[in-house]
């Protein structure tokens, strides 16, 4: 294990191999720090990678080609050494392997290579998945990053507001009791874009907001000013903080995949915004963090 950083004039990164993990984004010319420290109080991670997984399965397994398999909450390769694949000046790339280990839980050989490259005060980090199979390949990915909130301890939470690029309402599947989506559903009415950061917001889990509703997520101060902004291209993602908690912080979560439905008892190939590789293909995508 081994903590790698970048810098600009602007930013600086720090990045763990343990999962290729953003642990800290700080701006040079304040010192402010923005990434959640991942005290284990509230959550004990700060920017984990969602693979092959995102979110929870039905009764914790799934099936492939008529057998099943036992999968845990977003996936491994959170918890997995990354080895770094290359730097430069403003880029990191790490990469994992399949192994006999992943293996025994996901039968397919993959490459999973996470990118992170400084631009002024912009972070982009990207997702590159081959699929290394003579077969198709089923997988989904996401990010999971924990950003300070309040920031620089300036107000309190419920005092903030998330900004999208939407106009009138954002509508959000509601986690079931299982940890899988329900057949709810709630809107969310926006002022100019804002939506306020309510004390129950997340009484009942992540929000998960699907169909390309929005693109660009901003967190913004108890003066209405947005002090980070997450851009995307994903169709969906999540907006989390640990229920009833008060955690200060709030993770905004692009997403290429997410959790069963309740009644979901499918084959890996038939679950909704999952994604698939022909043999030998590669999947890319990334996000970019502005502070």
């Amino acid at each position: 294990m081994a903590v790698y950083s970048l810098k600009n004039t602007q930013i600086r990164i720090e990045v763990d191999s343990l999962g290729a993990e953003l642990k800290s984004l700080q701006k040079i010319t304040t010192g402010t720090e923005y990434m959640w420290d991942a005290n284990p109080e509230y959550w004990k991670r700060t920017s984990p990678v969602l693979f092959p997984f995102v979110g929870n399965l039905n009764n914790g397994s799934y099936r492939y080609e008529g057998k099943e398999y036992s999968m845990s909450q977003h996936g491994f390769a959170r918890d997995m050494e990354f080895a770094l694949l290359r730097q430069t000046e403003d880029t990191l790339v790490f990469i994992l392997k399949s192994t006999d280990e992943t293996r025994e839980k996901y039968p397919f050989d993959f490459e999973l290579e996470l990118g992170y490259r400084l631009e002024e005060n912009h972070v982009i980090l990207s997702w590159k998945v081959t699929n290394c199979n003579e077969k198709e390949m089923h997988f989904s990915i996401g990010g999971h990053p924990a950003f300070l909130c309040p920031i620089n301890n300036r107000g309190v939470q419920t005092e903030y507001k998330l900004l999208f690029d939407a106009k009138d309402k954002i509508t959000s599947g509601i986690i079931g009791s299982g940890g899988t989506l329900s057949a709810r559903t709630k809107a969310f009415a926006l002022q100019d874009g804002r939506m306020d950061i309510t004390a129950d917001l997340f009484d009942e889990d992540a929000l998960i907001i699907e169909h390309d509703q929005a693109h660009s997520v901003a967190l913004c101060d108890s003066e209405g000013n947005p002090y980070l902004t997450v851009r995307f291209d994903a169709p969906l993602f999540g907006i989390w903080s640990p229920a009833k908690a008060n955690a200060p912080f709030i993770c905004i979560e692009p997403w290429y995949g997410r959790c069963d439905r309740e009644a979901f008892n499918g084959d890996l190939s038939e679950r909704e915004w999952g994604n698939t590789l022909a043999a030998g293909e590669v999947f890319y995508a990334e996000y970019t963090v502005t502070v």
